[in-house]
């Protein structure tokens, strides 16, 4: 067997080996004509390739580029890991203590979901729909998601740089950030106005739902009757938190619906003790707003129970299993979708404001708007609404 020829098995048996894992895990695609024929085709691209590049292909770096393209086809938190990526997500391998603070999904380039509060990120100024596309020189095009949260964390106190491109500015920013020791998210809370108290949650983990617990009680001791939920760029946590903190506010009904291939859907339910918060309320949101803060956010809309103030969620609420591959290399698939109590996609699609209002766009390196449009028109609704 010649030298093409090994490299020509070596390219075309690979993504059939691929398939035939993934098609293992996601049911009986292997057994579909038009997935055959996808095969066949890509067998014939891989043979052009080969014998008409203008130079000897590298085999790794194809197939490498192959798998990445075929796990960004399906969603930007779906991804392909070599080796070294593969062994640290299976071995639960801990990140070291220093972060930045940034969020990140794909879309080309890695695109900033959220900084979080009081972060060396939201210090510089970083904010979401920012696209990240140097980390350190390496550039982000062809990086996954989980890849790009790794280079961001690092010693505390040691640096990573970041060339950033804003939507309204014309060139690159390079930026360079000093890594901390980020505390867990906290929730903090103040009376906004007269009987308007204001919560502000800066990401989603166990202690949530407790804190959000505690701190309403705190504002009602301080006379507040209505309420200010912000969960604008929002975006860290289990998504089963979102769902938690929703217990608070929905005494009954449906807060979400779990679709997973080849099973019913799931309805997650408000059960006997649920809803012990029940001061009118509006949820501020925005393009920032993730995770289990845009399960919180639907919970809440779906039930009548408040209204969502501000821009168009993100769009992301699957959970993601890994799928190891025979040489060592894996795909990070999403194999659930969470839906709104209505049944409606989030991923990708987002959520809808009940009232839509825009947050202004700032220059790069500009100072904070001085006026909160959102905040403002939250504030307008919300007094609206009649106590209980």
């Amino acid at each position: 067997m010649t030298s093409r020829t090994r490299l020509i098995v070596l390219l075309v048996s690979a993504p059939v080996i691929a398939f035939a894992v993934i098609g293992g895990f996601l049911g009986n695609a292997m057994a579909h004509e038009e997935t055959i024929t996808h095969l066949r085709v890509f067998q014939d691209v891989v043979r052009l390739v080969v014998s008409n590049y203008v130079e000897n292909v590298n085999s790794d770096r194809i197939m490498a580029g192959a798998m990445r393209g075929l796990a960004e086809s399906l969603d930007p938190d779906s991804a392909y890991l070599t080796r070294e990526e593969a062994k640290a997500v299976q071995s639960g391998e801990k990140l070291p203590a220093g972060d930045v603070g940034l969020d990140l999904t794909r879309q080309y380039y890695l695109r900033i979901i959220a900084a979080r509060d009081g972060s060396p990120a939201a210090k510089a100024g970083l904010r979401a729909g920012d696209f990240v596309r140097l980390i350190d020189a390496r550039p982000t095009r062809e990086m996954s998601v989980f890849e790009g949260m790794r280079l961001l964390r690092g010693a505390p106190g040691s640096k990573v740089k970041l060339t950033v491109i804003r939507s309204n500015a014309a060139d690159p920013h390079v930026v360079e950030l000093t890594r901390e020791q980020i505390p867990a998210p906290d929730i903090t809370a103040h009376m906004q106005s007269s009987g308007v108290g204001y919560v502000r949650v800066q990401g989603f983990s166990a202690k949530t739902a407790d804190l959000m617990r505690t701190r309403v009680a705190e504002l009602r001791k301080q006379g507040a009757a209505r309420l200010l939920v912000d969960v604008r760029d929002c975006a860290g946590g289990d998504l089963a938190d979102g769902i938690a903190v929703a217990r608070l506010f929905v005494p009954s009904g449906t807060l979400a619906v779990r679709e997973a291939r080849n099973q019913p859907r799931e309805s997650i339910d408000a059960v006997a003790g649920d809803g012990s918060i029940t001061l009118p309320a509006v949820v501020l949101v925005n393009g920032g707003t993730s995770g289990p803060a845009e399960l919180f956010s639907a919970a809440l809309a779906g039930n009548k129970r408040a209204e969502l103030v501000g821009e168009r969620t993100l769009g992301r609420a699957t959970l993601q299993k890994l799928v190891p591959m025979p040489d060592g290399t894996a795909m990070l698939l999403s194999n659930v979708w969470f839906l709104t109590p209505s049944g409606e996609q989030i991923e990708e699609k987002g959520l809808t404001p009940t009232v839509a209002v825009e947050e202004p766009e700032l220059e790069f390196g500009a100072p904070p708007a001085t006026m909160d449009p959102i905040l403002q028109k939250a504030i307008d609704r919300v007094g609206s609404k009649t106590t209980g």
